[in-house]
């Protein structure tokens, strides 16, 4: 490296640099934001329903056969399959870590679509949904009545309506899961009414799909004389309560006809009586929004935001947004530590340098380098294809002491050579880079040594830690490139063997320096006794080694072991696991119970509750969460 063609071309090391640093800008502005790598398996959900079932009928009629044809399907890792008391059927099926979600949806898709023939008939015409699924929570959104005009059924029946599908469209936007009764129409029989005219409810059943559908009857006028042709229409289904109490049931032998408001009581009611929720003790409803694989999560969220904005002017007055969590809250709280933690290295390791080198020039080359790898490292984090989260910030934070040192050794070997001598700066680089640019490349390569084989690890701690060492690893590597490109270049055009006598002995930097020279050669000479007195007793030095290593050993198996810390994200959920042959009103009970113990916490901005539901637990009467912010 005696010859490096950087020393004379200066302004090529320089547009090298610059380039890098502006591309690693745009790259660093695109990368999708998140507060960890993906870890999660992908997975697809496939729901059923079987209306009125209880769980046992669900499992033998509904899951085994999904199951059975499911199992098998190609990249799966497992299943896990539960039924509920309200007629829902669900199997979560996960799959090995790089499979891809979308065609592991497909390929169950098309699973479920084979096993169709061995289901009941109502599940089938139920329709049977299969999406896949992100496990972390984007945001959870309430929808709150505060002028007491509405019901939580009508919340919801909004929801559903007008807000979550327009959420489901936002680009980003996994899934939206609703947490809420909708609108129906309820038809509630008689039972000893029936039981008088001899009906079951099958009849009634039919009765009203026979009379409330829609069908094509065709043309009137075909292939006649007629000059014109006209298309028959059918009202189809029936709208209106009163067009469905009339629909007729049977006739008697005595010419009597049997309505359906003979024998039942038909009204608007909910479609499922499985929730019952509140926002801040309002009526309301509230939805879990999922993120998509790969979205930036910063930017989809600046979408809801803008959405929910838009749709305040169409909104019932009276109806308003309450945002429960906010994925956005805790990561930037925590990105802005580790930027702010970030900047304030880069700052002390200029400042280190500056002391150690007491050269401003020469100060000024290896912070260059080091923003410039850092910036650099930014390009190789997209290529990739991770994202911008607290392990590649972290790696980032850890790596700025070390891309500092190789630009370190070129401009003090340098320094070296011009005190001792050498006045044209071209000359000194030239020699000085000859002689430390193979000590920098090893020392390069074994610390990247060091981090590269974390991307062999397997399972979820290598998906975890993969981006940590790869985004450390390029960024030694890059200064490196730095240490033997743009620093011999600013070296020769920089460096003057004559700037530190400008002001001869008047300057504070002349006696800092001096001040600085006394101690360090005080502590090197302290250093050297101790390192002879330790070469001459090296069984003292094994000892101690060991004493060291046993000390290591030691407290590696007392400390706790764990993936990542455990942090305080401003919120916090409660599951309620009511006794057995709870109802529906007795959990909800239970849940408001608990709301006068935490609603007095003078921290807490909002909170909402929900019966019938619990992340753990799954859907049932007996089931209920509370999110707290």
């Amino acid at each position: 490296m005696k010859n490096n063609i950087f020393i004379n071309r200066y302004v090529m090391a320089c547009a090298i640099s610059i380039v890098l640093a502006l591309v690693g800008f745009i790259s660093m502005s695109s990368l999708p934001i998140e507060q960890y790598p993906n870890i999660a398996p992908p997975q697809v959900e496939v729901t059923a329903y079987y209306m009125g079932a209880d769980p046992k009928t669900i499992i033998q009629s509904v899951i085994s056969p999904l199951e059975e044809s499911i199992n098998g399907v190609a990249g799966m890792d497992y299943m896990v399959s539960k039924a509920t008391s309200t007629g829902t059927a669900t199997i979560d099926v996960y799959f090995k870590q790089g499979v891809d979600p979308d065609i592991a949806t497909v390929n169950v898709q098309n699973r479920v679509s084979k096993a169709q023939s061995q289901l009941p008939s109502a599940v089938v015409n139920m329709g049977i949904e299969t999406e896949k699924r992100q496990s972390s929570i984007l945001r959870i959104i309430g929808i709150q009545c505060t002028n007491g005009k509405y019901s939580d059924d009508f919340v919801s029946n909004y929801v559903d309506i007008n807000i979550k599908p327009r959420m489901q469209r936002i680009f980003g936007v996994g899934s939206v899961t609703s947490l809420g009764n909708t609108y129906a129409l309820r038809v509630w029989m008689k039972p000893d009414v029936l039981a008088q005219y001899g009906l079951t409810p099958d009849d009634i059943s039919t009765a009203i799909n026979s009379q409330s559908f829609v069908t094509s009857l065709g043309n009137f006028g075909e292939q006649s004389d007629n000059k014109y042709q006209y298309s028959m229409e059918y009202k189809g289904t029936l709208k209106e309560i009163d067009e469905f109490n009339d629909i007729v049931i049977k006739t008697t032998d005595g010419g009597h006809v049997l309505h359906l408001k003979d024998v039942a009581e038909v009204e608007i009611g909910a479609k499922t009586y499985s929730f019952k929720s509140n926002i801040s003790g309002q009526p309301g409803t509230f939805m879990l929004i999922f993120q998509s694989p790969g979205s930036n999560a910063t930017e989809v969220n600046q979408r809801i935001d803008q959405m929910c904005e838009e749709m305040k002017a169409t909104m019932p007055d009276g109806l308003e947004f309450v945002t429960l969590m906010n994925a956005d809250d805790f990561l930037f709280a925590a990105i802005h530590n580790v930027v702010e933690t970030l900047v304030i290295a880069i700052i002390l390791v200029i400042l280190v340098v500056f002391f150690f080198l007491q050269n401003v020039k020469a100060t000024i080359i290896p912070s260059i380098s080091v923003i410039v790898s850092l910036m650099g490292t930014f390009v190789i984090v997209t290529l990739a294809g991770f994202s911008l989260n607290l392990l590649t910030l972290f790696a980032l934070v850890l790596a700025i002491g070390t891309v500092v040192d190789d630009a370190i050794v070129v401009v003090e070997a340098v320094m070296a050579k011009m005190e001792n001598g050498i006045t044209d700066a071209k000359e000194a680089t030239r020699q000085a880079v000859g002689e430390v640019s193979m000590a920098v490349f090893s020392c390069t390569l074994v610390f990247m040594a060091v981090f590269i084989p974390v991307t062999f690890i397997s399972g979820t701690s290598g998906t975890f830690f993969t981006q940590f060492g790869i985004t450390i690893a390029s960024a030694v590597g890059l200064s490196c490139l730095q240490a033997l490109t743009t620093c011999p270049a600013l070296c020769a055009i920089m460096l003057k063997v004559t700037e530190d006598k400008k002001d001869g002995g008047k300057s504070l930097l002349y006696y800092t320096k001096k001040a600085y020279d006394a101690s360090y050669n005080a502590l090197f000479d302290k250093y050297s006794k101790g390192v002879k007195k330790f070469i001459k007793r090296p069984g003292v030095s094994w000892i101690l080694m060991g004493i060291a290593a046993a000390l290591l050993v030691f407290f590696m198996m007392k400390l706790p072991s764990g993936l990542v810390p455990q942090e305080d994200q401003g919120m916090f959920m409660v599951e309620v696991d009511a006794p057995e042959g709870y109802t529906l009103e007795q959990t909800y009970d239970l849940l408001q119970q608990v709301e006068e113990k935490v609603k007095v916490i003078p921290e807490m901005e909002s909170y909402a509750m929900v019966s019938g539901y619990g992340l753990i637990s799954g859907q049932g009467s007996r089931t209920g969460k509370s999110v707290r912010v």
